[in-house]
């Protein structure tokens, strides 16, 4: 157990471990408490219009019983928080933040508000649930459910006698569902979705997998990838911005990164020996010029090497060999495109 985001959470189940909790996933099926994940309300005439001012990408772009990825900056450019809308209709939105950021969105959207909206902090109402991995379908259809809907779309079911939403969402690139039940149904709901995972040998997985899976992937992570100090623009999240939206907050610094370029971008690296690179580690040219930084590393249980995302010189492109600073020892690693393994999430 660790602390993440100010909540206890588990690296990692006894009698698995990660490597067996990431393989479940990839291969299987696993089941994530991410229960520390915020969660808020937007309501009101207007609310559309309203978050459309405030974040990057375009909620006009899907319909009711849509989710949409987006981020909340500063009028720097700066990231807030990134974030998953939820859009029950133009006037009903349901948001879920990050654990630790979850008091600034809240707050910054609250100073923000115009005459009419509501905006609840509803942290502690629910759940969120995790299961993922190419069975994830027949453990939902077993509940007598069709499960069958477009990524990225939610509805609400029944499921241990509990009314929860069920979204065609997740962070591990695998076919997946995350599960917002209320917060006292949830360890209801956890213990019957850990019952049914049993005939597909499913595993309970903790952060210690997410977080492999999620670097395979090339998913960025707040406080990593993506800060009040690094733009969408940098971490190559261009396509999470609306771009023809007349305007929204921090528009004008990201529209001139977009034009003028930036002095690094996210790349991924893929190690050519032994070494595991790890958040913080310098990048450099083979001459030993220092060029980024990594921002997330691990070893890969797919691919059976060092694995990195790093902030570097954008004129370094896929196939262009870097080095990475693993505590005073020099590893070579390759410019590699993401994401680093297939894409199963449709």
């Amino acid at each position: 157990m660790a602390d993440f985001g100010g909540w206890l959470m588990p690296i990692e189940y006894p009698g698995s471990g990660v490597l067996a909790e990431h393989a479940s996933v990839r291969e299987r099926v696993g089941l994530f408490d991410v229960s520390h994940l915020g969660k808020a309300s937007v309501k009101g005439e207007g609310a559309l219009e309203f978050l459309n001012q405030m974040f990057t990408n375009d909620l006009n772009r899907i319909t009711d019983e849509k989710a949409q990825y987006t981020l909340l900056c500063n009028p720097d450019g700066g990231v807030v928080d990134d974030l998953i809308a939820y859009r029950n209709s133009a006037s009903d939105f349901f948001l879920i933040p990050n654990a630790s950021n979850t008091t600034d969105v809240v707050r910054v959207l609250k100073e923000n508000l115009p005459t009419g909206i509501i905006v609840e902090n509803q942290h502690e109402k629910f759940a969120v649930l995790a299961l993922q991995g190419p069975d994830a379908h027949s453990v939902i259809q077993s509940f007598g459910i069709n499960p069958t809907m477009d990524y990225m779309a939610f509805s609400y079911v029944t499921i241990a006698g509990c009314e929860v939403i069920l979204c065609r969402t997740g962070y591990t690139g695998e076919h997946g569902y995350e599960i917002v039940p209320r917060w006292e149904d949830a360890s209801t709901v956890w213990d019957e979705l850990v019952l049914a995972m049993q005939p597909f040998n499913g595993l309970v997985c903790g952060l210690g997998a997410r977080d492999t899976l999620r670097t395979e992937m090339g998913y960025p992570l707040h406080g990593h990838e993506l800060s009040l100090e690094i733009t969408p623009v940098q971490a190559s999240a261009g396509w999470a911005i609306g771009w023809k939206k007349e305007s929204f907050r921090g528009s004008e610094v990201l529209r001139t990164q977009r034009e003028e370029g930036t002095v690094r971008s996210l790349r991924a690296l893929k190690s050519n020996d032994r070494a595991i690179p790890r958040a913080g580690m310098t990048v450099t040219d083979n001459d030993g010029n220092a060029i980024g930084v990594v921002t997330s590393g691990a070893f890969s249980p797919t691919l059976k090497v060092g694995i990195a995302l790093a902030l570097i010189e954008p004129r370094y492109v896929e196939g262009d060999l870097v080095t990475i600073d693993v505590r005073g020892r020099q590893s070579s690693a390759t410019v590699t495109s993401l994401p680093l393994v297939p894409s199963h999430v449709r």
